[in-house]
């Protein structure tokens, strides 16, 4: 009688490597872990790098309740320019000199996205209206009419100031689309802006130094992985599989 082996199950925290999709990346595990049942807790964009939380075999069950979890992120806003995206994937719409802004009036800038807020979701997204992704209608040069959802910034910190760049590490609720506070950011200061640069570092207590790359999954041994994979208990200790 063949046996079945045994179903990798957790959380395993990865790296996400520019230039890929989250789907991208989950592709590739399929791939190396040779399973199927494998699902994330929050996507990135193709730009960004960083904590990507995917969810193996059972734990894909968990999925809604690590979506919610607060996020936190280290990035580069580019002053001067707006694109379509938001980001440095996207084409430059416009450009505008900066304004020569000294160091403390760029962060009084930055203070005023910390708290509750309204953010409108920037096109150039996964939304769906009327079951169409926004990305598509945006790629035809179609705006859509879409709402304005709630958002936390509990924290927005410049780490580097040397104009046209600003250096940042912002703590926000889920959903929160950074790219959309770099581009108001530059709404505000009057030159526009978009974000250059983004890292994911935090996703609730799971912090980049305890991620993997795709490269070091496909070199362990999988004793070695399960080694390194987080129980959906300790994870969520309130889900039951």
């Amino acid at each position: 009688m063949l046996v079945q082996p045994k179903e990798l199950e957790g959380v395993l925290l990865v790296d996400k490597p520019t230039d890929h999709t989250s789907h991208d990346v989950i592709a590739r595990l399929r791939g190396i872990l040779k399973m199927r049942r494998i699902g994330h807790a929050g996507t990135l964009d193709p730009m960004a790098t960083g904590v990507l939380v995917v969810l193996l075999g059972k734990a894909t069950k968990a999925s809604q309740y690590l979506m919610s979890l607060d996020k936190e992120y280290i990035g580069t806003i580019k002053l001067g320019s707006v694109t379509n995206t938001q980001d440095a994937e996207g084409e430059v719409l416009e450009t505008r000199p900066v304004p020569p802004l000294t160091e403390a009036e760029a962060k009084a800038f930055m203070a005023t996205f910390v708290g509750d807020q309204y953010q409108l979701p920037p096109m150039f997204s996964a939304i769906k209206i009327d079951g169409v992704p926004l990305y598509k209608q945006a790629r035809k040069g179609e705006e859509v009419e879409r709402e304005p959802r709630f958002v936390r910034v509990s924290s927005f910190d410049m780490t580097r100031f040397a104009s046209p760049e600003i250096d940042f590490v912002l703590r926000c609720t889920k959903g929160t689309y950074v790219r959309t506070v770099a581009h108001d950011l530059g709404q505000k200061i009057g030159c526009g802006a978009h974000l250059s640069s983004l890292r994911r570092t935090a996703t609730g207590k799971f912090t980049i130094s305890q991620c993997l790359t795709l490269e070091q999954i496909q070199a362990f041994s999988t004793p070695e992985l399960e080694r390194r994979l987080v129980p959906v208990r300790d994870a969520v200790p309130t889900f039951a599989l």
